[in-house]
C-alpha cells in the first residue's frame, strides 16, 4: 500500500452534522474543489444506514484529472473508509475520515493514500496529498459552517 498523508481540522458542528454532508455525494460539485461530478452507484442497506456503497467520481485537481469509482464502509457517525474499485489514472486511492466529537465540536482527520500510473517523485506525491486533503478539509469545514 503507499504511503498515507494525514491532516485534521477542527469543525464547529456534532459529527452527525459533519458525516451527513460527507454522505452528501451529490453536492461534492457544490464544495469540494476539483470534483465535477460525483454520483451514487449503489447503496448499502439498513446496517450502514442507506449510504453510499460506491461512488463515481469525476476530478480534475492538479496534478489528477481522472474519473473513478470508490467503495465506502460505514462506522456510524465516526468513520468512513474507502478504496477505489477502478480508475483511468490512478491505481490505487484509499482513505479515511475520522470523526472524534470533542462536544460541540468535531476533530475531522482526513488520511490519504494514492497511487497513480504515471511516475511522480514522492515528495511530488505526497505535496498532491497534502493539496487534496487541505483542501478538502478546509472545503467541509466550510461546508458544515455554512449549514449550520
Amino acid at each position: 500500500m503507499p504511503e498515507q498523508t494525514t491532516s485534521s481540522i477542527v469543525v464547529d458542528a456534532p459529527p452527525a452534522a459533519v458525516m451527513a454532508v460527507i454522505a452528501d455525494f451529490e453536492a461534492y460539485p457544490q464544495w469540494a474543489k476539483g470534483v465535477k461530478v460525483a454520483e451514487v452507484r449503489a447503496s448499502h442497506g439498513p446496517e450502514q444506514d442507506g449510504r453510499a456503497k460506491e461512488v463515481f467520481f469525476s476530478l480534475d485537481v492538479t496534478p489528477i484529472k481522472d474519473e473513478y469509482t470508490l467503495s465506502y464502509t460505514w462506522h456510524g457517525d465516526r468513520e468512513v473508509t474507502w478504496t477505489l474499485v477502478e480508475g483511468k489514472l490512478l491505481r490505487a486511492l484509499d482513505g479515511a475520515y475520522v470523526l472524534v466529537d470533542r462536544g460541540g465540536s468535531t476533530e475531522v482527520t482526513y488520511r490519504l493514500a494514492l497511487d497513480i500510473s504515471i511516475p511522480l517523485i514522492g515528495m511530488l506525491k505526497r505535496k498532491g496529498e497534502k493539496v487534496l486533503i487541505d483542501t478538502a478539509l478546509k472545503g467541509l469545514k466550510q461546508r458544515v459552517e455554512s449549514l449550520g
